[in-house]
């Protein structure tokens, strides 16, 4: 029987579509969008606003959700980022179907919509440079300037802006600013800037433009024109909410969306802004957008997040009016609730002890069986291969074990997961250096399977690979990107400064010989070291590379780190 899916938690942005719902505002349509700038990728955050953008039109019966570029800006825009920003979107489970529209679509409409603004003398061509225009502005406390070609006519302002259009002028040489009121208490508000000259390609309309429409006033307009009933944007967007207003309604258009603002996702040990993460890139700090350490949707879907474990997270911390940081460890959470589910256990060693079972036969291998999944019994078994030589974990053993150790050490015995309880008899050390090199034990073969007939117990369990087939591979091991908890809160500090230098640790991992051949993308949890995925760039059949997704809970780390203090 098919559970029923979850009612999704009420907030204040679905309580007010509820309500104009009720009241049947815009006729009882419910349209949305998402509006990406293609001028970096996706991250946590944009998943965010994907999820509830796209979730309250599908919550509601004849709800659509549009996905738009707003490509104004072709300086900084790729089709990469393009067609990045696809492909994560319907990786998130999400799609437009023949809703993908683009703000480029509409320069011939919003350029008319411009010069109606300049004919009706609420928009005037300025010449100040951009820093003058900036310097005249004004402060919170003290009013803006009004600039001396704020009285041009109508006449010229519609000549100066056909000629800027014309490609007369040279970049920065004038704008279009509206006029509105330098002495507005809201800053922007005083006289923006609506159109300036840039003379780059456009990755869609090439040279056909060499003015482009700044965010605020292509934005607004592109919701009017597709009918967009409620536009969700994020808490920066506040102040600009009532140029969003004036515009639509100096133009007096006909459809008039409703801005509603929410708070951004903030994230501990990680920055989600994206001018600085492209300084990441940029600065070569990470491998790519797609680093695994990285914030984006990109580099979470290579670490091996699932999207239904990003989806939960984002239903989970909620729609809020105030921005607040969420722990990483509820996003950390999320992915370990759903590999439990979903992922196949298997056994590798990243730190390789070896160790020699003398009772063993030499030539003797036998074939265990190995649950994939206890927490899903229909996953079925695998087999795998013991031999008299294999690894465990360096960790697993101690020479002078201290209290509430319960792994392996001199004349104890532990089980090994699967096969057998095995009892150390011997350890034998480099003679210069005094490290351990190898155990010797012995096993009891009545244990076959990790029981023992007779009824004992032992208090601890071992992963183990046999030497003579584990498979040679590579594990990623991924700590935060940062080692301060808000690592850009200090305005006169480079953020780069937090950057942890033990981010990434590569080492090798011997791992069992069920994972030849695993595809790249593929998950898995290692037991008792964490969940681990595929890599999907650098991993072949050849050189597996794995990358860690997420640890799992070590009971002893938390007892050996209170025993330090």
């Amino acid at each position: 029987m098919t559970k029923p899916k979850p009612t999704p938690a009420s907030n204040f942005i679905r309580n007010i579509i509820a309500e104009d719902l009720k009241n049947n505002k815009n006729d009882g349509r419910v349209v949305t969008r998402f509006p990406p700038e293609p001028n970096g990728y996706l991250h946590i955050g944009h998943a965010k606003s994907i999820c509830l953008n796209f979730g309250v039109a599908k919550e509601n019966e004849g709800g659509i959700c549009n996905l738009r570029f707003d490509d104004t800006n072709p300086s900084k825009e790729e089709v990469e980022y393009v067609e990045s920003i696809k492909e994560d979107v319907q990786w998130l489970g999400f799609h437009w179907d023949d809703r993908l529209f683009y703000a480029s679509d509409y320069f011939e409409q919003l350029y008319a919509y411009a010069v109606q603004l300049v004919k009706a003398g609420k928009a005037y061509v300025c010449s100040l440079s951009a820093d003058e225009i900036r310097e005249n502005r004004g402060t919170l406390t003290m009013s803006g300037k009004d600039s001396p070609y704020r009285t041009r006519s109508v006449e010229e302002n519609l000549d100066l802006f056909q000629r800027m259009r014309a490609g007369e002028f040279e970049d920065g040489a004038h704008v279009l600013r509206a006029k509105i009121d330098m002495a507005s208490p809201n800053v922007v508000m005083r006289d923006p800037t609506l159109y300036r000259i840039r003379k780059v390609p456009h990755h869609r309309t090439g040279d056909t433009w060499c003015i482009y429409p700044m965010y605020d006033f292509a934005h607004c307009l592109s919701d009017s024109i597709e009918g967009i009933t409620h536009s969700l944007c994020t808490l920066e967007f506040e102040n600009n909410r009532q140029l969003y207003d004036w515009i639509l309604d100096e133009l007096d258009v006909d459809c008039h969306p409703q801005q509603i603002e929410f708070a951004r996702l903030n994230l501990s040990y990680t920055v989600l802004s994206k001018r600085k993460l492209v300084e990441l890139v940029q600065g070569r700090h990470v491998s790519g957008w797609n680093d695994p350490r990285m914030p984006t949707i990109s580099g979470l879907r290579r670490r091996g997040y699932t999207p239904e474990s990003i989806r939960n997270f984002c239903e989970r911390i909620g729609v809020a009016r105030r921005d607040s940081t969420v722990d990483i460890a509820l996003l950390e959470f999320g992915i370990r609730e759903d590999l439990n589910k979903l992922a196949p256990r298997v056994m590798g060693v990243l730190r390789p002890l070896r160790v020699v079972i003398d009772n063993y036969p030499e030539d003797q291998v036998e074939e265990l069986d190995a649950l994939n999944n206890p927490e899903d019994l229909a996953m079925g078994t695998r087999k795998i291969p013991f031999s008299r030589v294999i690894y465990i974990e360096q960790d697993d053993f101690l020479e002078e074990p201290p209290k509430k150790f319960f792994r392996l050490a001199p004349g104890r015995e532990v089980r090994l997961r699967y096969a057998f309880f095995i009892t150390c008899v011997d350890v034998v050390k480099d003679k210069e250096t005094g490290q351990i090199i190898e155990l010797h034990c012995t096993y009891d073969p009545a244990t076959r399977g990790g029981s023992s007939p007779d009824g004992r117990k032992v208090k601890a369990t071992l992963h183990w690979v046999s030497a003579s087939h584990a498979i040679n591979a590579e594990a990623r091991v991924y700590d935060h990107l940062f080692v301060k908890e808000n690592p850009d809160e200090e305005k006169d500090v480079d953020f780069k400064t937090h950057l942890n230098s033990n981010s990434l640790n590569r080492c090798p991992f011997l791992v069992e010989p069920s994972l030849k051949g695993a595809p790249s993308g593929s998950r898995y949890q290692f037991e008792r070291l964490g969940y681990f995925c595929v890599d999907s760039v650098d991993s072949s059949d050849n050189a597996l590379v794995f990358n860690r997704t997420v640890t799992l809970r070590d009971t002893w780390a938390k007892i050996r780190k209170q025993q330090q203090k």
